[in-house]
Protein backbone atom coordinates (compact mmCIF):
# COMPACT_ATOMS: atom_id res chain seq x y z
CA UNK A 1 0.00 0.00 0.00
CA UNK A 2 1.46 3.37 -0.77
CA UNK A 3 1.75 6.22 1.25
CA UNK A 4 -0.91 7.71 3.71
CA UNK A 5 -2.81 10.18 1.44
CA UNK A 6 -2.69 13.00 3.88
CA UNK A 7 -2.21 16.08 1.64
CA UNK A 8 -5.46 14.83 -0.07
CA UNK A 9 -7.20 14.35 3.29
CA UNK A 10 -6.77 17.49 4.27
CA UNK A 11 -9.18 18.75 1.39
CA UNK A 12 -11.68 16.02 2.40
CA UNK A 13 -14.98 17.36 3.81
CA UNK A 14 -17.52 15.13 5.80
CA UNK A 15 -20.86 15.32 7.29
CA UNK A 16 -21.17 13.47 10.25
CA UNK A 17 -24.86 12.90 11.23
CA UNK A 18 -26.22 10.44 14.10
CA UNK A 19 -26.52 9.54 18.17
CA UNK A 20 -24.32 11.82 19.73
CA UNK A 21 -23.27 11.20 23.09
CA UNK A 22 -20.34 11.66 25.79
CA UNK A 23 -18.38 8.81 27.30
CA UNK A 24 -17.14 9.94 30.84
CA UNK A 25 -14.65 7.81 32.59
CA UNK A 26 -13.88 7.82 36.40
CA UNK A 27 -10.28 6.35 36.96
CA UNK A 28 -9.69 4.98 40.29
CA UNK A 29 -7.81 2.59 42.26
CA UNK A 30 -9.24 -0.63 44.19
CA UNK A 31 -8.33 -1.44 47.19
CA UNK A 32 -10.68 -2.95 49.44
CA UNK A 33 -14.56 -4.21 49.14
CA UNK A 34 -17.54 -2.03 50.45
CA UNK A 35 -18.85 -3.21 53.84
CA UNK A 36 -22.41 -2.23 52.47
CA UNK A 37 -22.24 -5.28 49.44
CA UNK A 38 -19.81 -7.32 48.14
CA UNK A 39 -18.73 -4.88 45.33
CA UNK A 40 -14.83 -2.76 45.40
CA UNK A 41 -14.73 0.41 46.60
CA UNK A 42 -13.18 2.70 44.03
CA UNK A 43 -11.64 5.97 44.95
CA UNK A 44 -11.46 7.93 42.00
CA UNK A 45 -8.39 10.03 41.19
CA UNK A 46 -9.46 11.12 37.74
CA UNK A 47 -12.15 11.64 35.71
CA UNK A 48 -12.17 12.37 31.79
CA UNK A 49 -14.87 13.08 29.16
CA UNK A 50 -14.65 11.99 25.60
CA UNK A 51 -16.80 12.83 22.48
CA UNK A 52 -18.72 9.04 21.94
CA UNK A 53 -21.09 7.63 18.78
CA UNK A 54 -21.60 10.00 16.25
CA UNK A 55 -19.57 12.55 17.81
CA UNK A 56 -16.16 10.27 18.49
CA UNK A 57 -17.09 9.82 14.41
CA UNK A 58 -16.31 13.13 14.15
CA UNK A 59 -13.63 13.03 16.32
CA UNK A 60 -11.59 10.98 14.26
CA UNK A 61 -12.36 12.63 11.18
CA UNK A 62 -10.84 15.77 12.37
CA UNK A 63 -7.68 13.83 13.87
CA UNK A 64 -7.13 12.38 10.27
CA UNK A 65 -6.89 15.89 9.16
CA UNK A 66 -10.03 16.03 7.33
CA UNK A 67 -12.82 18.74 7.69
CA UNK A 68 -16.11 17.32 9.15
CA UNK A 69 -19.58 18.82 10.34
CA UNK A 70 -21.53 17.19 12.98
CA UNK A 71 -25.22 17.27 13.39
CA UNK A 72 -27.08 15.56 16.19
CA UNK A 73 -29.34 16.08 19.30
CA UNK A 74 -28.14 17.57 22.74
CA UNK A 75 -29.98 18.01 25.90
CA UNK A 76 -29.46 21.88 27.74
CA UNK A 77 -27.52 20.33 30.89
CA UNK A 78 -24.06 19.89 31.80
CA UNK A 79 -23.05 16.61 29.19
CA UNK A 80 -24.27 18.71 26.53
CA UNK A 81 -21.80 21.98 27.14
CA UNK A 82 -19.36 19.10 27.81
CA UNK A 83 -19.82 17.43 24.11
CA UNK A 84 -19.93 21.35 22.98
CA UNK A 85 -16.76 22.19 24.41
CA UNK A 86 -14.79 18.67 23.57
CA UNK A 87 -16.43 19.05 19.88
CA UNK A 88 -14.42 23.02 19.40
CA UNK A 89 -11.49 21.63 20.65
CA UNK A 90 -11.03 19.02 18.48
CA UNK A 91 -12.23 20.88 15.65
CA UNK A 92 -15.26 20.12 14.57
CA UNK A 93 -17.64 22.06 13.17
CA UNK A 94 -20.80 21.52 15.41
CA UNK A 95 -24.61 21.93 14.39
CA UNK A 96 -26.44 20.54 17.32
CA UNK A 97 -29.63 20.64 18.13
CA UNK A 98 -30.77 21.40 21.35
CA UNK A 99 -33.56 19.27 22.47
CA UNK A 100 -35.39 20.60 26.12
CA UNK A 101 -37.20 17.25 26.55
CA UNK A 102 -34.07 14.89 27.32
CA UNK A 103 -30.91 14.97 28.86
CA UNK A 104 -27.82 14.17 26.60
CA UNK A 105 -27.15 10.58 25.93
CA UNK A 106 -23.77 9.76 28.69
CA UNK A 107 -22.08 6.24 29.21
CA UNK A 108 -20.19 6.65 32.27
CA UNK A 109 -17.23 3.98 32.90
CA UNK A 110 -16.39 3.11 36.43
CA UNK A 111 -12.87 1.39 36.22
CA UNK A 112 -9.97 0.07 38.73
CA UNK A 113 -6.62 -0.25 38.04
CA UNK A 114 -7.29 0.12 34.12
CA UNK A 115 -10.53 -2.60 34.06
CA UNK A 116 -14.09 -1.50 33.10
CA UNK A 117 -15.83 -2.15 36.95
CA UNK A 118 -19.18 -0.48 36.29
CA UNK A 119 -20.78 1.06 33.06
CA UNK A 120 -24.54 3.10 33.27
CA UNK A 121 -26.15 4.97 30.56
CA UNK A 122 -28.77 7.78 30.32
CA UNK A 123 -30.03 7.76 27.55
CA UNK A 124 -33.69 9.00 25.82
CA UNK A 125 -34.98 9.50 22.01
CA UNK A 126 -35.25 13.00 20.75
CA UNK A 127 -38.93 14.52 20.32
CA UNK A 128 -40.12 14.42 16.60
CA UNK A 129 -39.39 18.27 16.68
CA UNK A 130 -35.79 17.73 16.77
CA UNK A 131 -35.80 15.06 14.22
CA UNK A 132 -37.23 17.96 11.58
CA UNK A 133 -34.24 19.62 12.46
CA UNK A 134 -32.07 17.02 12.09
CA UNK A 135 -33.32 16.97 8.10
CA UNK A 136 -32.98 20.50 8.02
CA UNK A 137 -29.81 20.41 8.86
CA UNK A 138 -28.63 17.86 6.63
CA UNK A 139 -29.99 19.43 3.44
CA UNK A 140 -28.83 22.60 4.90
CA UNK A 141 -25.34 21.20 4.98
CA UNK A 142 -25.23 18.32 1.72
CA UNK A 143 -24.16 20.74 -0.41
CA UNK A 144 -20.55 21.80 1.25
CA UNK A 145 -19.57 18.28 2.02
CA UNK A 146 -18.30 15.45 -0.08
CA UNK A 147 -20.19 12.28 1.26
CA UNK A 148 -22.45 11.82 4.19
CA UNK A 149 -22.12 9.48 7.48
CA UNK A 150 -24.63 8.35 9.01
CA UNK A 151 -23.84 6.66 12.52
CA UNK A 152 -26.89 5.15 14.20
CA UNK A 153 -26.61 3.72 17.74
CA UNK A 154 -30.21 3.38 18.02
CA UNK A 155 -30.77 6.18 20.83
CA UNK A 156 -33.49 7.79 17.94
CA UNK A 157 -31.76 10.15 16.32
CA UNK A 158 -31.78 8.06 13.17
CA UNK A 159 -34.96 7.16 13.45
CA UNK A 160 -36.01 8.83 9.74
CA UNK A 161 -33.13 7.13 8.14
CA UNK A 162 -34.23 6.76 5.14
CA UNK A 163 -35.43 10.15 4.28
CA UNK A 164 -32.10 11.11 5.01
CA UNK A 165 -30.26 8.70 2.66
CA UNK A 166 -33.11 9.66 -0.04
CA UNK A 167 -31.92 13.38 0.24
CA UNK A 168 -28.54 12.72 -0.30
CA UNK A 169 -29.01 10.66 -2.74
CA UNK A 170 -30.93 13.00 -5.01
CA UNK A 171 -27.96 15.35 -4.37
CA UNK A 172 -25.77 12.41 -5.72
CA UNK A 173 -23.61 12.52 -1.82
CA UNK A 174 -22.54 9.28 -1.21
CA UNK A 175 -23.76 8.00 2.17
CA UNK A 176 -21.83 5.40 3.99
CA UNK A 177 -23.85 3.94 7.21
CA UNK A 178 -22.95 2.03 10.54
CA UNK A 179 -26.39 0.18 11.23
CA UNK A 180 -28.08 -0.70 14.45
CA UNK A 181 -30.72 -3.65 15.07
CA UNK A 182 -32.05 -6.39 12.24
CA UNK A 183 -34.36 -4.21 10.09
CA UNK A 184 -31.82 -3.50 7.38
CA UNK A 185 -34.65 -2.46 4.83
CA UNK A 186 -34.08 0.84 6.59
CA UNK A 187 -30.72 2.02 5.06
CA UNK A 188 -32.07 1.02 1.52
CA UNK A 189 -29.74 3.15 -1.03
CA UNK A 190 -27.01 3.58 0.94
CA UNK A 191 -23.79 3.66 -0.76
CA UNK A 192 -22.11 1.44 1.89
CA UNK A 193 -23.55 -0.28 5.14
CA UNK A 194 -20.54 -1.50 7.39
CA UNK A 195 -22.11 -4.01 10.10
CA UNK A 196 -19.65 -5.71 12.15
CA UNK A 197 -19.87 -9.76 13.15
CA UNK A 198 -22.67 -9.56 15.35
CA UNK A 199 -25.11 -7.05 13.25
CA UNK A 200 -24.62 -9.17 9.96
CA UNK A 201 -25.62 -11.94 11.82
CA UNK A 202 -28.64 -10.28 13.02
CA UNK A 203 -28.95 -9.29 9.63
CA UNK A 204 -28.84 -12.42 7.74
CA UNK A 205 -28.67 -15.02 9.90
CA UNK A 206 -25.37 -17.36 11.25
CA UNK A 207 -23.25 -18.91 8.23
CA UNK A 208 -21.12 -21.93 8.37
CA UNK A 209 -18.89 -21.29 5.71
CA UNK A 210 -17.03 -18.67 3.75
CA UNK A 211 -19.11 -19.05 0.65
CA UNK A 212 -22.76 -18.79 2.39
CA UNK A 213 -21.48 -15.61 3.64
CA UNK A 214 -20.62 -14.06 0.40
CA UNK A 215 -23.92 -15.08 -0.90
CA UNK A 216 -25.96 -13.79 1.89
CA UNK A 217 -23.79 -10.98 1.54
CA UNK A 218 -24.07 -10.29 -2.19
CA UNK A 219 -27.90 -11.09 -1.96
CA UNK A 220 -28.61 -7.93 1.09
CA UNK A 221 -26.25 -5.81 -0.71
CA UNK A 222 -28.56 -6.36 -3.85
CA UNK A 223 -32.20 -5.76 -2.12
CA UNK A 224 -31.02 -2.75 -0.29
CA UNK A 225 -29.01 -1.18 -3.75
CA UNK A 226 -26.12 -1.00 -2.22
CA UNK A 227 -22.34 -0.15 -4.17
CA UNK A 228 -20.64 -2.05 -1.20
CA UNK A 229 -21.10 -3.81 1.83
CA UNK A 230 -18.38 -4.29 4.29
CA UNK A 231 -18.55 -6.67 7.24
CA UNK A 232 -15.89 -5.95 9.80
CA UNK A 233 -14.96 -8.93 12.08
CA UNK A 234 -13.05 -8.03 14.96
CA UNK A 235 -9.58 -10.97 14.62
CA UNK A 236 -10.47 -12.39 11.60
CA UNK A 237 -10.42 -9.06 9.91
CA UNK A 238 -12.89 -7.57 7.16
CA UNK A 239 -14.51 -8.55 3.87
CA UNK A 240 -15.89 -6.14 1.49
CA UNK A 241 -18.58 -7.13 -0.90
CA UNK A 242 -19.10 -5.14 -4.21
CA UNK A 243 -20.36 -5.79 -7.84
CA UNK A 244 -16.77 -7.04 -8.47
CA UNK A 245 -17.07 -9.66 -6.11
CA UNK A 246 -15.64 -10.54 -2.40
CA UNK A 247 -12.26 -8.85 -0.97
CA UNK A 248 -11.21 -9.69 2.37
CA UNK A 249 -8.18 -8.57 4.17
CA UNK A 250 -6.77 -10.02 7.60
CA UNK A 251 -6.72 -8.47 10.82
CA UNK A 252 -3.57 -5.92 11.74
CA UNK A 253 -1.63 -8.41 14.62
CA UNK A 254 -2.08 -5.67 17.30
CA UNK A 255 -2.78 -6.59 21.53
CA UNK A 256 -6.22 -6.13 21.86
CA UNK A 257 -6.71 -3.94 24.64
CA UNK A 258 -10.33 -1.95 24.24
CA UNK A 259 -12.28 -2.61 21.18
CA UNK A 260 -15.21 0.66 21.80
CA UNK A 261 -15.04 2.98 19.54
CA UNK A 262 -12.81 1.27 16.98
CA UNK A 263 -15.76 1.14 14.57
CA UNK A 264 -15.94 4.79 14.51
CA UNK A 265 -12.62 5.01 13.90
CA UNK A 266 -13.20 2.69 10.55
CA UNK A 267 -15.72 4.46 9.61
CA UNK A 268 -14.01 7.53 9.89
CA UNK A 269 -11.00 6.49 7.71
CA UNK A 270 -13.65 4.79 5.24
CA UNK A 271 -15.34 8.50 4.64
CA UNK A 272 -12.15 10.45 4.21
CA UNK A 273 -10.95 7.90 1.99
CA UNK A 274 -13.86 7.54 0.01
CA UNK A 275 -13.68 11.82 0.02
CA UNK A 276 -11.00 12.03 -1.80
CA UNK A 277 -11.77 8.94 -4.52
CA UNK A 278 -9.86 5.91 -3.45
CA UNK A 279 -10.82 3.42 -4.67
CA UNK A 280 -13.00 0.76 -1.97
CA UNK A 281 -10.67 -2.07 -1.34
CA UNK A 282 -7.40 0.93 -0.64
CA UNK A 283 -10.04 2.38 1.24
CA UNK A 284 -10.95 -0.74 3.45
CA UNK A 285 -6.99 -1.24 3.75
CA UNK A 286 -6.38 2.03 5.89
CA UNK A 287 -9.51 1.64 7.24
CA UNK A 288 -8.09 -1.94 8.86
CA UNK A 289 -5.00 -0.27 10.09
CA UNK A 290 -6.86 2.60 11.86
CA UNK A 291 -9.34 -0.08 13.70
CA UNK A 292 -6.00 -2.01 14.42
CA UNK A 293 -4.31 0.73 16.44
CA UNK A 294 -7.60 2.12 17.82
CA UNK A 295 -7.81 -1.59 19.56
CA UNK A 296 -4.36 -0.98 21.72
CA UNK A 297 -6.07 2.32 23.64
CA UNK A 298 -8.09 2.55 26.37
CA UNK A 299 -11.66 3.99 25.65
CA UNK A 300 -13.22 5.59 22.76
CA UNK A 301 -10.10 6.99 20.94
CA UNK A 302 -8.83 8.66 18.10
CA UNK A 303 -6.05 7.74 15.57
CA UNK A 304 -4.08 10.91 13.79
CA UNK A 305 -2.61 10.70 9.78
CA UNK A 306 0.69 10.41 11.68
CA UNK A 307 0.19 7.40 13.68
CA UNK A 308 -1.19 5.68 10.07
CA UNK A 309 1.57 6.47 8.13
CA UNK A 310 3.99 6.07 11.00
CA UNK A 311 2.11 2.38 10.56
CA UNK A 312 2.83 1.67 7.35
CA UNK A 313 6.70 2.60 7.95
Amino acid sequence: MSQFPAESISHSRVLVVGDVMLDRYWFGEVERISPEAPVPVVRVARREDRLGGAANVARNVAALGGHVTLVGVLGEDEAGDSVRRLAAEAGIQADLITDLSLHTTLKMRVLGRQQQLLRVDFEQHPAPEALDSIDAALARHLANHDIVVLSDYAKGVLTRVESLIALARSAGIPVLVDPKGDDYSRYRGATLVTPNRSEMQQAVGRWNSESELTDRAQRLRADLDLEALLVTRSEQGMTLFTDTGREHIDAQAHEVFDVSGAGDTVLATLAVSRAIGLPWADAMGWANRAGGIAVGKLGTSVVTAAELAGELS
